[in-house]
């Protein structure tokens, strides 16, 4: 019997999350049957600085997960995130092939390899390519330009970067815990597909990830991404600034963090604490709204994920600083079920599941496939461009 299986592994700085998901047949969202989770050793702001005990991490998390699940974890969906992980813009042109100037897939394919070749990567890898629009002889084209007729037609295509040497030890980490990676997936856009509705991505929405050690910002505009930028700050400082600030253990200051129910403690000065390092995340944000000229011109607003999304007075803060709708992140994917994985911290995890596309099919013990390719991947593209 083939089940319809897909596995999401999530390595945080804090915590490395796995989610077994299983598609039943006419159901939307896919049944959660197993889960794993460990404490995350060996990786300092999304970046594994000792790779033994990163996969003694994962392991310890992967035996949950099949323990729980009932499945041998072979292959899976892989996030990335580290300090590194941003956005890039770049440009292509190329003169259309054909001697009556319409425009075919070749074409497209064309300019979105000029744009790849006019990016500056170094020591970079190439996570992710969005086309975001494309243009006949100078003008705008409002959709996909196939079959269009014209003599130069150029692209602008978005690229999400991450270090090559990040993602390298990644892949090592995940090769020596024994899973071979399906495809690896942006931390912000595998969270995207949990937390933010078509509607919101299409009018004008932010993402923001709040991690351990890392602050991950996608935003969202006519149905795509069109900028990602990852911060070296987290929930952590948080923490350790209310240790510090009240002279409390970390264990102390992480619940204080959450939920202000202390009666020892000034809450004032409490508030005073994360007020503080909530303004420098918020800094940090709001500059680089204004870099791509969306302070406050973003009608879906901010939404939260990630385990620093729990952080008392984080929506208040964030309104008052931004000057935008605010939220916590939620999931429909559950029902009214009462469930841990309603936690933002694991949205990241859950969202390498829900699209269907991602899903891959299971049968005796092994996915029976392994991905796309190239020319399925630029047709994917393109039917995002579609109005």
């Amino acid at each position: 019997m083939i089940r319809n299986i897909s596995v999401g592994i999530d390595i945080g700085t804090s915590t490395t999350r796995i989610v077994v998901g299983e598609f039943l047949k006419g159901e939307k969202n896919p049944k959660v049957i197993g889960v794993g989770e460990s404490e995350t050793k060996g990786v300092r702001h999304g970046y594994i600085v000792n790779e033994d005990e990163t996969v003694a991490s994962l392991k310890t998390a992967l035996e949950m997960a099949e323990k729980t699940s009932g499945i041998k974890i072979r292959r899976a969906f892989i996030s990335i995130s580290s300090s590194t992980l941003r956005s890039e813009i770049s440009n292509g042109n190329v003169v259309v092939s054909k001697a009556d100037g319409e425009v075919t897939n070749l074409d497209i394919e064309k300019v979105l390899d000029d744009c790849e070749k006019n990016l500056n990567l170094g020591n970079k890898k190439i996570v992710h390519s969005f086309p975001l629009s494309f243009k006949l002889d100078g003008k705008e084209v409002l959709g996909r330009p196939t079959g269009m007729h014209g003599t130069k037609l150029e692209g602008k295509t978005l690229f999400i970067t991450s270090s090559l040497q990040h993602w390298e030890d990644l892949i090592e980490v995940i090769s020596l815990a024994g899973v071979e990676p399906i495809e690896v997936i942006a931390s912000p856009i595998a969270g995207s597909y949990i937390a933010l509705s078509p509607k919101q991505k299409i009018v004008g929405s932010a993402l923001v990830d709040i991690g351990s050690e890392t602050v991950s910002l996608g935003v969202y505009e006519n149905g795509t991404i069109i900028s990602l930028q990852t911060f070296s700050i987290g929930s952590a400082d948080i923490t350790n600034d209310i240790a510090l600030g009240l002279k409390i253990p970390i264990e102390k200051a992480e619940a204080l963090k959450i939920e202000n129910s202390s009666t020892d403690v000034s809450k004032k000065k409490l508030l005073e604490i994360i007020d503080a390092r909530l303004s420098d995340i918020f800094e940090l944000i709001e500059n680089h709204l204004k870099k791509i000229k969306r302070n406050e011109l973003l009608p879906a607003g901010i939404v939260f994920i990630g385990g620093g999304a729990n952080t008392v007075g984080l929506e208040e803060l964030s309104r008052s600083s931004l000057k935008l709708p605010s939220k916590i992140g939620t999931t429909e994917m559950f029902g009214n079920a009462k469930t841990k994985l309603r936690d933002q911290s694991w949205f990241v995890a859950l969202g390498l599941l829900v699209s269907r596309e991602n899903s891959e099919s299971y049968s005796e013990g092994s996915f029976s496939n392994m991905g796309k390719d190239v020319k399925n991947t630029i047709k994917s593209w393109v039917k995002q461009l579609m109005p």
